[in-house]
Parts: structure tokens; C-alpha cells; sequence
């Protein structure tokens, strides 16, 4: 998520290709949908085609800063895909992806994996075992679904999986963490409160597990959800209604502003803890030296709260079904 508040210019659009499916006649099956893998006599060409892809973009003003190795590896859907065991994708990294971007001199940083966070480790863990793989990867990507509190699909003992974000960070310290996509699922789901708690919840654990930036799916859409090729409709935090000549504005716009329009590009989270159940929080210092703290509360019941930096202490609360922004600007010189 991105943005600018108060009267500051947006800074520099940072874009992370992720490629769907290689052509047809590239993959064992001979489509670009349901399935498939890619070839190993194919490989090699379908490495240069993100280097061309990359420097096509470039030349077009838009560099790319990041690329991912696959959407949706193990995604086997009526839409383009292309399957990858953790197999697979080291060797396509190692022996071709990650050698033609090195010798390409784009400067891209490589992710692995860009699906769900219930397979996450297992996927990282198989890679980076394998140090020449490692080497040409800046991170790990990962999506947000396979919550059953919002989607009909996951198993009901749930696949979120929150706490295999920081257990990968924990694997390689030194690699990065990149939430990739998120939407919900099956219709606009116009007007619901509920979607933009799911966005402040999850925005927060991946965060608080060393989640560097996070990305929503889709910005803007219709008042359907799409449009979408196959019939996929989704929400998106902007729904355009072009019949009565309408923008609305759902609560995901509004719970994601929470987050982007005050933690600024180069802040560093900062440990935050809450005496509370119904209290989930995160907090960053921003480079100027401010302090952004965020504080959600999903419960029926308002909470009286001190927030205490530094010394420093503060009465509020958090409303019942509420979000909460605190911004402490840095102490002038002289104080």
C-alpha cells in the first residue's frame, strides 16, 4: 500500500511484475490455463522473456523495481497459471532466471513463491536451502488467503497462517519479506465494515512479522467487481459506477490510508504491545523521527488507552469496531 498525506509529494512508484503463465506451447499442456508446468527444454527462453519484459519497460519510462519467479505456484485455476514444485522453482532459478538477470545488469530484486502463507516456510525452507538458488534472491512474496472467516474454499481449521511470515524471516534473517496480493473474494462486497477489518488485521500481523510492504490487488474496479475474463469478481478499495456516474469509496480505502498515509518509505517498526485482547497495534519511526502507532479494534466494546513512548504518556481510546492512527511528531530541538 501506498500514498502520500498532508501536503507531501508521492514517492516513486516502486512496480513488482509477477508473470501468470508462459505460452501455451511453452507448457506441458499446451495451455495458458488450468495448470500446467513449464518445460525444461523451455526454460532458458522463458528466462529471457522477463529480462525483455524488463528492459521493454524500462524503455517505455516504467522501470520495474522487483519481479516475481511465479503467480500462484501451486494454483491450479480456470485463469493463467503455471505450476512449480519448490523443485522446480529453485532449479529455475539457479540455472536460468537468476543467472539472466544477473548478466541482464537490471538492477530487480527476485521473490520466490507470491502465494499463500500456509505453504510459505516449506517453499522458502527448500530453496534457500540450496545456496546458488539463494543467492540470486532478494525475498520471499506471499498472499493473504485461506481465511475461513471470509472465503468458502480454506479448510475450517483455517490456512491463514499468520505466524509462518515471521518463522520464514526467522529461517533467513537476511531475506526480505513482501506481501504481494490481497482482494476479497466473490462479488464487490459493497458497504461491508467488515472488509476493511480483514485489511487492518492481516496489514498489522504481517507487519509485526517483519513484512516490509503490502500490497492490495486491485485499486480500482466496477460496482460488479470486474470486469474479469473468466467471471472472477473481486472488491477493490475503489468501486467506480459507471451507469449513475459514481465513485465509491469502500471501508478497505479508508482502513489502508490508516497504514500508507502516514508510515513513510525508510520507517523502522518499533516494538508496541497492548494490555488489551481487543487492542491489535503496530508502530513505526518514521525517517523525520516521528512515531506512528495504528491500533484496531474488531470487539463490540470501547477501550480506554495510554500510549506511552519514551517516557511520554497520553490518555485516548479505541471506539468499539474501530481504527486508530496516532502520530507523535519529533520533538523540536529545544524542547
Amino acid at each position: 500500500a501506498g500514498g502520500a498525506g498532508g501536503g507531501d509529494a508521492a514517492p516513486p512508484l516502486a512496480l513488482v511484475a509477477s508473470p501468470w503463465s508462459p505460452p501455451g506451447w511453452m507448457k506441458d499442456t499446451g495451455r495458458m490455463t488450468d495448470g500446467g508446468r513449464l518445460k525444461p527444454e523451455c526454460r532458458a527462453a522463458w528466462a529471457q522473456f522477463y529480462v525483455r519484459f524488463a528492459k521493454d519497460m524500462e524503455a517505455a519510462g516504467l522501470p520495474l523495481w522487483a519481479l516475481t519467479v511465479q503467480n500462484e505456484p501451486m494454483a491450479k485455476t480456470p485463469w493463467e497459471n503455471c505450476l512449480y514444485s519448490a523443485e522446480e522453482e529453485r532449479d529455475f532459478v539457479r540455472d536460468h532466471l537468476g543467472p539472466a538477470l544477473a548478466s541482464s545488469c537490471l538492477d530487480l530484486k527476485l521473490l520466490i513463491w507470491d502465494h499463500n502463507r500456509d505453504e510459505m516456510f516449506a517453499r522458502a525452507r527448500a530453496i534457500y536451502a540450496d545456496g546458488e538458488a539463494a543467492a540470486y534472491i532478494w525475498g520471499t512474496a506471499f498472499h493473504w488467503y485461506g481465511d475461513p472467516r471470509y472465503e468458502s474454499w480454506p479448510d475450517k481449521g483455517g490456512q491463514v497462517c499468520f505466524d509462518n511470515v515471521a518463522k520464514v524471516h526467522d529461517l533467513r534473517p537476511d531475506k526480505h519479506l513482501l506481501m504481494t496480493e490481497a482482494c476479497q473474494e466473490r462479488g464487490a462486497h459493497k458497504g461491508e465494515w467488515s472488509l476493511g477489518e480483514r485489511y487492518a488485521e492481516s496489514i498489522i500481523r504481517d507487519l509485526n512479522n517483519w513484512t516490509e510492504g503490502w500490497i492490495d490487488w486491485n485499486f480500482v474496479l466496477d460496482e460488479t467487481g470486474g470486469p474479469n475474463h473468466v467471471g472472477n469478481l473481486c472488491s477493490a478499495p475503489i468501486l467506480v459506477d459507471p451507469e449513475h456516474d459514481l465513485v465509491l469509496f469502500q471501508s478497505s480505502y479508508y482502513y489502508i490510508g490508516h497504514f500508507s498515509r502516514f508510515i513513510r518509505p525508510g520507517a523502522r517498526r518499533l516494538l508496541c504491545a497492548a494490555s488489551r485482547d481487543n487492542l491489535e497495534s503496530t508502530a513505526f519511526e518514521n525517517p523525520d523521527g516521528s512515531i506512528v502507532a495504528v491500533v484496531l479494534n474488531r470487539r463490540d466494546v470501547s477501550t480506554a488507552l495510554q500510549l506511552e513512548v519514551s517516557g511520554r504518556v497520553a490518555a485516548a481510546s479505541a471506539p468499539k469496531r474501530s481504527i486508530t492512527t496516532f502520530l507523535l511528531r519529533p520533538p523540536l530541538a529545544d524542547d
